[in-house]
């Protein structure tokens, strides 16, 4: 026997799920805080602020809780804050750059006062 083919109904839906995924909205950090902030005004409720959005309440209220704990660790003390991996393979190639800039005119330095303090002398 031969396995049928996948039914048409389960097919529709992989389908849907596809376009649902592809088609799925992300926020930028400053829409995610416009929304915290609009929630947190309290103008209107938060059901009818994620329907105007479109987010799911769960979504404003993990984002919520993210933007209140940032602020909390802001203003305890916490500065740091989390590099990324270009910003640190760039700063370390930068401070490499640099060092070997340092060398260089180190280098050159020690040269240019050798020379000076050999040239005024004439052996007898």
């Amino acid at each position: 026997m031969t396995k049928k083919p996948q039914t048409s109904k389960a097919a529709a839906e992989k389908v849907v799920k596809n376009i649902r995924r592809k088609t799925r909205q992300t926020y930028s950090a400053e829409e995610k805080i416009r929304i915290v902030l609009a929630g947190l005004r309290g103008e209107e409720s938060i059901s009818v602020l994620c329907r105007r959005e479109g987010i799911a309440e769960s979504l404003y209220y993990s984002w919520s809780k993210e933007f209140l704990e940032a602020g909390k660790r802001r203003l305890s003390g916490d500065t740091a804050r989390q590099a990324t991996s270009p910003e640190v393979k760039d700063l370390r190639s930068e401070s490499l750059a640099l060092k070997e800039c340092v060398a260089d005119l180190t280098l050159e330095n020690r040269l240019l006062k050798k020379s000076m303090t050999g040239a005024g002398e004439f052996e007898e």
